[in-house]
C-alpha cells in the first residue's frame, strides 16, 4: 500500500467515486452533502493499492487550520491501517503547509480511532446525515 497525495487527475476522480460507494451507497449520504464544492480546492490524500485507490480523504486550509474529511476505505480493505496511514500523510502534509491544528467530525464509530491517534473531542455529539458525529481536533505543531 502507498499513501500519498493524489497525483492525476483520474487519481481524483477514482477517490471521488470511492466516496460515492461508501458514503452515498453504503451509508446513504446525500450526494449534494458530500459534494459541497471544495473538492477542487481541496488536497486529496489517496491509498493505493494493486494500482487502485482504496482509500481517500482530504484537506482544506483555513489560515493555520487544516480541515480533514471525506475518509473513506473499501469495504474490504478496512481494519487494516489504511486509514490511520492516511490520518499520518494528513497531518505531514498539514505540517508542509503551515498548519498547527487539524480538525474534524468524526463518525461516533470512529471516535476511538481518532483518540489513538492523538484528537480529542469538543463539543457534544451532533447528527450529520443521519449519522452520530463528533468534532475532534488536533495540535500537530
Amino acid at each position: 500500500m502507498e499513501v500519498r497525495l493524489a497525483r492525476t487527475p483520474e487519481e481524483v476522480d477514482a477517490a471521488l467515486r470511492l466516496r460515492e460507494r461508501v458514503f452515498f451507497e453504503e451509508q446513504g449520504v446525500r450526494r449534494e452533502a458530500d459534494q459541497d464544492g471544495r473538492d477542487p480546492e481541496a488536497t486529496h490524500i489517496v491509498a493505493v493499492e494493486h494500482g487502485r485507490v482504496a482509500g481517500t480523504c482530504r484537506l482544506v486550509f483555513q489560515g493555520d487550520l487544516a480541515r480533514l474529511g471525506r475518509m473513506a476505505v473499501e469495504r474490504d480493505l478496512r481494519g487494516r491501517g489504511m486509514g490511520a496511514a492516511m490520518r499520518r500523510e494528513a497531518e505531514r502534509v498539514s505540517l508542509a503547509a503551515g498548519a498547527h491544528r487539524i480538525s474534524l467530525h468524526a463518525q461516533l464509530p470512529a471516535r476511538s480511532l481518532y483518540e489513538r491517534d492523538g484528537y480529542r473531542q469538543y463539543g457534544r455529539q451532533f447528527v450529520e446525515e443521519g449519522i452520530e458525529h463528533v468534532a475532534m481536533e488536533k495540535l500537530i505543531a
